[in-house]
């Protein structure tokens, strides 16, 4: 016999279930608490019972530590910062030379060989790129060559990543080359014949100016990434969205397109810089394609034909070939070639690359009286790069399942860029493609790095002359295809319309300003357009009014929820942004329009009602000072004439005081009330002026005085001094038609409680804080008690610090979830029932709280 026994959490039931012999099978899988199971265990159901928590029972039930306890004083911490221990050591060295964790366990068998082939693959890609780029930043091809050789040594020592490849960049190339031919163009380093001043251009002298103006740059920028990275700002590159970066490389592309028009077709336009250079270069070039040098055209359109079908039969195959063709490598061997056995520039006059100096060059100080004129394109160069390499360093290590410190990696790089600063090089960062290649051909660590680097020395030391007969048309059509993958970015305005307007406004700005304001401007436009919209969207975010999901403690917005239900009496507040000083104002404005309260008007009116009840109170005491005194007069008199004995009014007087200090008013006035109120709004006082304080008002709508729903009050004239009690019908008429149904919009009924819910904010600040006292002060006076609720640690620890606690505003106003609210404000306006919401019925029912 088996015996199966299922517990029903929902309702409390527990259910015996025998089957017995072959059946049972069968039918338990018919059997309906088989399929309550399921339903159960699909869904998931819970119960939870406990006492309403606020914030003063929390800590206690909790028992919160102390301030001091979490937070050590600034004394005890730098104690500890310069607190020196050998496990504290041993992991700071190994922090700051990442390559003293990971090459004593180092496997030659298990990584040697992948290692190999993948550096071995991406040397080869160093070549082709180094020498294209280097016309990208205006320099000589083999400058080129050095930037993919010194700064690749120096990442592996102190990078943490194991798939990039670093070296040179199309952005970064693109970038340089504005510096540099802004600094060291080309009408500065004319030819002079004698007096006169020939169009001829000194190359040597320019080309050498330019590799001072680079290497200066260089080394400023790896200085700033330094000092970043050693202060611990490596998180700098989250400024930096996804969108932004897409949409300046894309942008950046279109500035290297131009770039290369000169050597695709042979000419020599002027060449712009600043503002709008990139359309005034453009325009130039366009004005000199009548002039184009045919031959250049031929070997520039042959390089892209035979690169793009070469790429594209590359893609077709790389999931059968260990290893990809190297069509770059491929195109510059056979064009130089070509052109050595061919004389391309004895005969057609083609441009070559010229002069390739063989072996090293010596370290030599960069110029630093350049720094001044270069620190906002060194800052941006640093910016930029550390932006691409963190992304695809974390890209590849989410893959891999290994870490990158960020602030590591802005030290790697800025140690490669300095010192490669000294070496000639020019600012470098990891390339996608070679990144790519290098993961997917099985690299593993960074001795992938070191494989590619000693390819790019053997080239320097031995190959390098072999390259002086290579056209330049044919590396301007190298970075021509390479551009592709940057193209297709164009794509993302397409994603981000069906996916996100403000991402899309960002990528649109930030291509438009590249475009115009060149790559430094444009970054730095870019970068403060992005932040605005976080702005933005703070200082206007979503607020909501929330309803109770019927049967759960879930609450949700009702105007985009059907079935959430507000609860009588009580407004749920919640914005979806923190409140802090830029939209605290609007965040008061809000709660007054999504609570249908105008706490001013209200306030203002209510003021002046009491200023009238004093004034009532004080003619009522003079009334009845002057009444008394006409009595023990006519008294006194009466005694003179009869020898009757006086009767004292003194008691009489008071009684007639306390009647007029409580508010009640003769018949006629009652009269004069009851024929006026219908259709308006006003305040009556309901219990007496004390000495402790003011009396209490309610607000009233028209008809019964025992009617107490809250509306709208228009404020009164400043110079009123009518009262409901004076005998000036048409000044009290003008005045209770000025607050008249038809001006006063929507209505609020009913409102006893406020509970903001706070669960979005993870910061408060003093402006803040301000606000939300006043919020509490303004609606107790219209008798409306406001609660917070979800408050998270850090923000009650700022209200703490902030003064906000005391004794009209304790913890006991806090709560720890808005529900918990919701029934200590149902509880102590006296509340039985929680309400239970049926959409076809108009009353209420309800089911214990």
């Amino acid at each position: 016999m088996y015996i199966f026994r299922y517990s029903c959490s929902c309702d409390s039931t527990t259910v015996w279930w025998t089957a017995c012999g072959k059946r049972r099978k069968s039918l338990w899988n018919k059997s309906p608490w088989k399929k309550k199971m399921d339903s159960t265990r699909r869904f998931g159901k819970y119960r939870v019972e406990r006492e309403v928590l606020d914030e003063q029972r929390l800590e206690e039930v909790t028992q919160r530590k102390a301030y001091s306890e979490t937070h050590p004083s600034l004394t005890q911490r730098l104690k500890d910062s310069f607190r020196c221990t050998v496990p504290r050591l041993k992991h700071s060295v190994m922090s700051s030379l990442p390559v003293l964790y990971w090459l004593p366990k180092y496997s030659v068998w298990d990584y040697g060989m992948p290692d190999l082939i993948a550096g071995i693959s991406v040397g080869i890609m160093h070549l082709p790129q180094g020498m294209a780029y280097a016309l990208l930043a205006s320099l000589p091809p083999v400058f080129g060559l050095y930037t993919s050789l010194y700064p690749a040594f120096i990442y592996i020592f102190f990078g943490t990543s194991r798939h990039i490849s670093i070296g040179t960049f199309t952005v970064l190339s693109i970038m340089v080359g504005s510096v540099t031919e802004r600094l060291a163009p080309d009408v500065d380093f004319l030819k002079t014949n004698g007096t006169n001043i020939t169009t001829e251009v000194d190359i040597t002298a320019r080309d050498s100016y330019r590799v001072q103006v680079a290497a200066a740059t260089t080394v400023l920028g790896g200085l700033i990434q330094v000092v970043l990275g050693l202060v611990k700002f490596g998180f700098v590159g989250t400024y930096l969205s996804e969108p932004l970066v897409r949409a300046y490389t894309t942008a950046a592309a279109a500035h290297a397109v131009v770039a290369q028009l000169k050597y695709i077709f042979g000419v020599s336009p002027t060449r712009f810089s600043g503002p709008l250079s990139l359309v005034y270069t453009l325009k130039d070039v366009c004005s000199l394609l009548p002039h184009t040098h045919l031959p250049t055209l031929v070997v520039s359109a042959v390089s892209m034909v035979f690169l793009i079908a070469a790429k594209e039969f590359n893609s077709f195959l790389r999931p059968k070939l260990p290893v990809p063709i190297p069509v770059e490598l491929i195109t510059i061997v056979a064009g130089t070639l070509i052109s050595s056995y061919s004389h391309l520039n004895g005969n057609y006059t083609i441009s070559v690359v010229g002069e390739i100096p063989s072996g090293l060059s010596s370290p030599s100080v960069p110029d630093v009286s350049l720094f001044g004129e270069v620190i906002g394109d060194a800052f941006a160069l640093a910016i930029v790069g550390y932006a691409i390499s963190i992304s695809l360093g974390k890209t590849f290590a989410l893959k891999h399942g290994y870490k990158v410190d960020s602030n590591q990696e802005l030290v790697a790089l800025g140690l490669s860029n300095t010192v490669g600063g000294f070496f000639q090089c020019y600012s470098v960062c990891p390339s996608m493609s070679r990144s790519l290649i290098q993961e997917t051909t099985g690299g593993k660590t960074q001795m992938a790095g070191v494989a590619s680097a000693l390819v790019v020395l053997v080239t320097i030391l031995k190959l390098g002359p072999l390259f002086q007969e290579l056209p330049k048309a044919i590396l301007a059509a190298i970075v021509f295809v390479n551009l592709k993958g940057m193209f297709k970015q164009y794509s993302d305005i397409v994603t981000l319309w069906k996916r996100s307007k403000i991402d899309l406004v960002v990528w649109l700005v930030t291509w438009v300003s590249t475009l115009l304001f060149n790559l430094d401007l444009g970054l730095a436009a870019s970068i403060i357009f992005a932040l605005l919209t976080v702005i933005f969207r703070t200082q206007m975010p979503t607020y909501s009014v929330l309803g109770n999901v019927p049967g759960t403690e879930l609450y949700v917005d009702i105007e985009t929820h059907k079935e959430a239900r507000e609860i009588p009496g009580v407004t749920i507040f919640r914005s979806s942004a923190t409140v802090y000083f830029a939209n605290a104002e609007l965040y008061l404005e809000a709660l007054k329009e999504k609570s249908g309260l105008d706490i001013s008007k209200m306030i203002i009116y209510k003021r002046r009602q009491e200023a009238k009840q004093r004034r009532r109170e004080r003619r009522a005491e003079r009334r009845a000072k002057r009444q008394a005194k006409r009595e023990r007069r006519a008294q006194g008199a009466a005694k003179r004439q009869s020898g009757a004995p006086v009767l004292s009014v003194e008691e009489d007087a008071g009684r007639w005081a306390d009647t007029c200090m409580d508010g009640a008013i003769t018949d006629n006035e009652e009269q004069g009330w009851t024929e006026r109120e219908n259709g308006t709004v006003f305040v009556i006082p309901v219990t007496p002026r004390t000495p402790d304080g003011p009396c209490r008002w309610e607000y009233l709508k028209g008809g019964d005085p025992d009617c107490t729903s809250l509306g709208w009050m228009s404020e009164l004239q400043d110079g009123d001094t009518t009262t409901l009690g004076s005998s000036s019908d048409d000044t009290l008429s003008h005045d209770l038609e000025r607050v008249s149904l038809g001006s006063l919009g929507k209505w609020t009924w009913d409102i006893h409680s406020i509970i903001i819910d706070l669960s979005t904010a993870n910061f408060i600040d003093t402006v803040a804080i301000k606000t939300v006292k006043n919020i509490f002060q303004d609606f107790s006076e219209i008798d409306v008690d406001i609660y917070l609720a979800g408050c998270q640690a850090s923000v009650v620890e700022q209200l703490e610090r902030g003064d906000f606690f005391s004794e009209s505003i304790t913890k006991r106003s806090l709560f720890a979830s808005v529900h918990d609210a919701v029934l200590y404000c149902l509880n102590h306006q006296g509340a039985t029932s929680f309400p239970r919401y049926e959409p076809s019925m108009d009353t209420y029912n309800s089911t214990k709280l």
